[in-house]
């Protein structure tokens, strides 16, 4: 991926100066994505002719000679041609014109339309025309073009835009020059946004005062999640508010501050179920997806770990901590939402996705998978998380003790605590919001839990069989073993008050 607008238009200008006739761009902001092009093709103001197709309108003109070049091959018609008759009128335009076809995802599997596409290559080889196949990011090429037409991919903004596009627009707003400080902390909230949308989240986000940093966080929020798959995490705990789990937290905390730290938090839940029938599926759509990801983490060098253990056990807590422990955004990360009907649609959507990281990322993700079963998850991604699988065991009398002790403070709660011999802390939460609720005492909430531990015990013992020896422990330093376990709770009971 190219990762700075220069490196985008000097691109651009190879493909030009070698006279590669099929292009295909892949942007958020297809006018930036035409701007760029045309400022880098352009020797002189009006040369050569720029001219675009779209649904909408038809050929149109977007400069003089672009204008001149078409009323040439139209003649005095001004109906607006379909996508096939405008590809085949495209052989007669002049040497040296950029024609630019928008959106041509929703056609080109058309038969005369890809055939029009390829019939251009030699044509404009020959002249020096360039065809410019303008698309949403992550767009796949039907196979008939994939060896003909070159893909490039116009990046997001990167920090000196956006530390531009600031300027401008606190200039364009009449404000005073903001100092560095506000400008780097209004950047951070723009990084992942097309030019466009960052331009008009940051303009509604001014005021007399200067920018609000909340609701321009909000903004960015709210434009991240129109990709299908992401959501950005909203909830404001931090490790301080999970009880136990300590090696994981001191672990995190350390990747969170170390070298290289972490500008977001890639969080997918249950990947397990997300990449089920990977290589196996008829359609190829997981298996298409997972080398998607292969490849994208691979080239990245993304770090990331995996949480395996039985429900309720804080898996998905302290990964949706980690990001505010850090200050730093949490993105969850849902497969099973990119998946389309359309075919590729599925693979367009997680690329779209992935860019999305890689802005807001800068290039430095941590990734953070959940799952309940390890053993259906592709080892090869499996080994992509290299910062190791931890093993999250149900909490031991101590761990449920700090539990306890935090949401009793949450929801101002007091009393005898009932036998939590084998809760999780989701069970011990769900107790005191129970208790809170219905105004009940912990004795009575608590008849209205059935612990994991007693309606799926055979599958946490499987659990802890298959996790003994080979994972790390989220609670202690080293592997987690069973036995270890076992000789940690035997013969004791959850601390209760005045003990």
């Amino acid at each position: 991926m190219i990762r700075c607008t220069e490196e985008f238009r000097a691109l651009v200008k190879a493909a030009r100066r070698v006279g590669t006739p099929l292009v295909a761009i892949r942007t958020a902001d297809p006018a930036s994505a035409i701007a760029h092009v045309s400022l880098t093709v352009n020797g002189k103001k009006g040369e050569p002719p720029v001219i675009a197709w779209d649904f909408a309108s038809g050929l149109q003109g977007r400069n003089d000679s672009g204008k001149s070049a078409l009323a040439k091959v139209l003649g005095e018609s001004t109906a607006a041609l379909g996508p096939g008759d405008a590809l085949a009128l495209a052989q007669r335009l002049a040497a040296d014109t950029i024609l630019f076809l928008l959106n041509p995802q929703r056609l080109w599997e058309q038969p005369d339309v890809v055939q029009g596409i390829w019939n251009l290559r030699d044509v404009f080889k020959a002249g020096g025309q360039m065809l410019v196949l303008v698309t949403p990011p992550g767009a796949a090429l039907p196979v008939e073009l994939q060896n003909d037409v070159m893909v490039i991919d116009e990046p997001l903004p990167a920090l000196d835009d956006l530390a531009r596009l600031v300027a401008e627009t606190f200039d364009s707003a009449n404000l005073p020059t903001p100092d560095a400080a506000t400008v780097s902390k209004a950047v951070d909230a723009l990084i992942g946004l097309p030019a466009f949308p960052a331009e008009q989240v940051l303009a509604m986000s001014l005021s007399k005062s200067g920018v609000d940093l909340d609701r321009l966080w909000e903004r960015k929020r709210q434009a991240v999640e129109q990709t299908p798959g992401l959501t950005v995490w909203r909830g404001g705990e931090t490790f301080d508010q999970i009880g136990g789990c300590d090696n994981i937290k001191r672990f995190l905390t350390a990747a969170l501050h170390g070298q290289e730290a972490p500008r977001v938090i890639v969080f997918v839940d249950e990947i397990e179920k997300a990449f089920a029938g990977s290589g196996t599926d008829m359609s190829g759509v997981k298996t298409e997806m997972t080398g998607t990801m292969l490849s994208w983490m691979q080239d990245r060098g993304a770090d990331g770990t995996i949480f395996i253990g039985p429900p309720g056990a804080a898996k998905s807590a302290v990964a949706k901590a980690a990001g505010a422990t850090a200050g730093i955004p949490t993105v969850a990360f849902d497969l099973s939402a990119m998946q389309s009907s359309l075919v590729g649609g599925s693979g367009e959507r997680l690329r779209a996705a992935l860019q999305i990281v890689d802005a807001i990322s800068q290039g430095r993700s941590l990734w953070i998978a959940t799952c309940n079963s390890i053993t259906s998850l592709p080892p090869e991604l499996r080994r992509r998380f290299t910062l190791g699988t931890f093993f999250f065991d149900l909490p031991s009398p101590e761990e449920r003790k700090a539990i306890w002790d935090i949401y009793l403070t949450k929801w101002n709660l007091s009393g005898e605590l009932p036998d939590d011999d084998g809760w999780t802390g989701a069970e011990i939460k769900e107790c005191c919001r129970k208790a809170w609720r219905l105004k009940l005492s912990l004795q009575e909430s608590a008849e209205y839990i059935v612990p994991v531990s007693r309606s799926a015990a055979d599958q946490i013992e499987s659990l802890r069989r298959h996790a003994s020896g080979r994972f790390l422990s989220a609670a202690q330093l080293g592997v987690f073993t069973a036995e270890s376990r076992q000789a940690q709770g035997a013969g004791k009971r959850a601390f209760r008050d005045g003990e």
